[in-house]
């Protein structure tokens, strides 16, 4: 799991999260570039996530094994609430 600002900053250009999103969504291979392992910094999914809305990418991430913790101050993140538990999750150098 990554963040759109980890993938920026990886390719150099750490304040153009929203051209990773872009990216991502233009994706011509979601089957060979896992583009569901990008989540926004806070954890939570990208409601317009291209390839069958933030549901398909949370069952995409769960049947990886991926965390998800609930909501815990009530507003809601995703589709759902619930949250990518990076403290768990995501990919560190």
């Amino acid at each position: 799991m990554a963040t759109y600002g980890q993938v920026a900053a990886l390719a150099g250009a750490p304040r153009s999260a929203r051209f990773v999103g872009f990216a991502l969504h233009s994706n011509p291979e979601p089957g060979v570039i896992p583009c569901h392992r990008v989540v926004f910094r806070d954890g939570s999914l990208a409601p317009g996530f291209a390839f069958g809305g933030p549901e398909r990418q949370r069952a995409l991430l769960e049947e990886e094994g991926v965390v998800f913790i609930p909501p815990s101050d009530g507003k809601p993140c995703g589709a759902d609430g619930w949250k990518v538990d990076l403290d768990r999750c995501q990919w560190r150098e």
